[in-house]
């Protein structure tokens, strides 16, 4: 019984309506008031009362018509409800007529965005970050923004942060484990994987999430200048990593060519002592100065 009393009150799905051509019904209105008038006048001159009271009749229904104009921008609708009751959403542009007791709620269909502000979180290895995202939303069913949350702006704000600190929670900053991705270095995973989020979370309101991505990412300040520092260090290593491989390859590269090309014939001490020099020089960060020897590597 409560299942059902829950699914009734949530389960509102858009039912398309149509308004009139409010010009045409503008045009009934003005003539129906010069008939009244008319007939109130004529019938207050020969004293008759039923012509009177047909006249006083017509220019009630005419001011009461008069409730029923409203007009809507493009990618705009109006929500009807009478005396409470859903009856239907216009997507038409224009000046328009509906029943003057409906009551017209206006939503814009239009593609908004919400920028979330700096949101303090922890990445998955625990580490203080700050992190914010762009949202671009616009509604889809007016009657489940309108009836089914209390107002679908402030439920997509805070959705949009939820789904945020969640996200963030499931991705590591940076320097991840084999394959594995993380927040700074697989940005366009990350925004799909936080719109397929937001479209679960949005569609309670009738909203779609047409685009979301991250625009802030950095340490909190509390970490940021170890992390940087660490940062700063595995630079070095991967460049020292670089340079040395390197080296290795050109020293390599350097022994096979001279016994290839027969230039000199070197026993394993000498190899030894050249492979020594040649790594000195190739992975050296300052200058290097020559030196001459004046004897051999045995004296």
């Amino acid at each position: 019984m409560n299942a059902d009393s829950s699914a009734t009150l949530t389960a509102h799905r858009e039912q398309p309506t149509q308004a009139a051509n409010g010009w045409v019904f503008l045009f009934g209105v003005v003539v129906a008031l010069i008939v009244g008038l008319a007939l109130l006048f004529f019938g207050g001159r020969s004293m008759s009362l039923p012509t009177v009271g047909a006249g006083l009749l017509i220019l009630v229904c005419s001011a009461i018509s008069l409730g029923g104009f409203f007009t809507l921008q493009p990618n705009e609708a109006a929500v009807f409800t009478l005396f409470g009751a859903y009856k239907g959403t216009t997507r038409e542009n224009g000046f328009l007529w509906a029943n003057p007791f409906f009551r017209k709620f206006k939503i814009s269909l239009r593609a908004r965005t919400y920028n979330s502000p700096a949101l303090k979180v922890n990445d998955k290895r625990g580490n203080p970050i700050e992190i914010a995202a762009v949202v671009v939303w616009r509604v889809q069913d007016t009657a489940q923004a309108r009836f089914d949350v209390d107002n679908f702006e402030t439920y997509i704000q805070t959705q949009s942060e939820s789904a945020l600190r969640h996200l963030a929670s499931l991705y590591a900053y940076d320097d991840g484990e084999d394959n594995e991705s993380t927040l700074r270095s697989n940005v366009d995973e990350v925004s799909r994987a936080l719109r397929t989020e937001l479209l679960e979370r949005l569609a309670k309101a009738g909203v779609t999430a047409d685009e979301a991505r991250l625009t802030h990412l950095a340490y909190a300040p509390e970490i940021a200048q170890a992390m940087l520092r660490r940062q700063q260090a595995e630079a070095v290593i991967a460049a020292r990593q670089k340079i040395v491989h390197g080296a290795v390859s050109m020293v390599d590269m350097a022994l096979r060519d001279l016994a290839a090309k027969q230039v000199v014939q070197l026993d394993d001490e000498r190899k030894a002592a050249m492979v020594s020099n040649l790594m000195v020089v190739q992975c050296g960060e300052s200058e290097v100065h020559p030196v001459i020897n004046a004897g051999t590597l045995y004296s």
